[in-house]
């Protein structure tokens, strides 16, 4: 069941991206620029609407319409999408009741990812209270704005390619949400910074949605920067990404120093000024 709430998103990512390609081959067999007109502001909303605060534009749709036909499958990119969410939202509230309540915590694993020297990484579902919680938030939030969207981008020719980049977003949260270790985390956090900037880009023929774009990648890398530092600073101290072992080694840091820059800080408040870095930059 945890299995399907993360990855029917990135099924309906995979499918909508399919569409939007065959949609755009058909449009434009010969692979030529089509040549766009009017101003259409949904970028940087759509951004907003999805899950982040990044946008910079208007609600603005043309007077005129699009000057484009929508993709082939447009309306089936929608549904398709929009329904694996939902599913996907039913079963974390199922989950919601079997973990928060029932107090049956699960760790899923499910392939080796990483496997080199003292570095060993699985690819692990984990899923407490806190992520039953967080299930709940991410995939209700998202079926409605899928929802919502349909009609909001109803008019759009590139109904497909947005769709997409929502279910994209929404995988990367649950992977985020789901890590049973840093580097599984670092992943789906990536991964959000990567849906967060095509969402804000949407509608890349427009400078504003660009320069909006580029600034939310920026800042992003600037907070990943730390937050990578923090994951290099636990793995020396404790030898394991693994949270398990990162919680269970934590008591005994207490004391110890890091030699950082020539200061001699204190490994716990080094640590973790490092990872809120990376909080504060998403």
């Amino acid at each position: 069941m945890v299995q399907a709430i993360v990855f029917l998103p990135l099924l309906g990512a995979i499918l909508a991206g399919l569409i939007a390609l065959f949609g755009a081959h058909a449009r434009n067999p010969s692979g030529d620029e089509v040549e766009h007109h009017g101003d259409h502001g949904h970028g940087d909303a759509h951004a907003s609407a999805a899950h982040d605060d990044h946008g910079h534009d208007d609600h603005g749709h043309d007077d005129h319409g699009p000057v484009e036909p929508p993709a082939a499958g447009s309306r089936g990119a929608e549904l398709i999408t929009t329904a694996l969410l939902f599913v996907s939202a039913a079963l974390s509230w199922m989950t919601l009741v079997d973990v928060g309540f029932m107090h049956h915590d699960m760790r899923i694993p499910l392939l080796p990812w990483i496997l080199s020297g003292d570095l060993q990484v699985y690819w692990t579902l984990r899923v407490d209270t806190l992520t039953a919680v967080m299930l709940v938030v991410v995939t209700t939030v998202s079926s409605l704005v899928h929802l919502y969207s349909i009609g909001y981008m109803d008019e759009d020719p590139y109904r497909p390619r947005f769709f997409g980049y929502l279910s994209l977003f929404t995988f990367a949260m649950l992977m985020l949400v789901t890590a049973d270790n840093l580097v599984q985390l670092f992943f789906g956090w990536e991964g959000v910074g990567l849906a967060s900037y095509l969402l804000i880009g949407f509608w890349y023929q427009k400078p504003s949605a660009n320069a909006a774009a580029i600034k939310a990648f920026v800042v992003n890398r600037v907070g990943d920067f730390g937050f990578a530092l923090g994951i290099f600073a636990i793995f020396m101290l404790t030898s394991s990404t693994d949270f398990e072992t990162i919680f269970h080694a934590a008591p005994s840091l207490t004391g110890k120093t890091i030699d950082f820059l020539g200061w001699h800080a204190d490994a716990l408040t080094l640590t973790c000024l490092l990872l809120f870095m990376g909080a504060m930059g998403k």
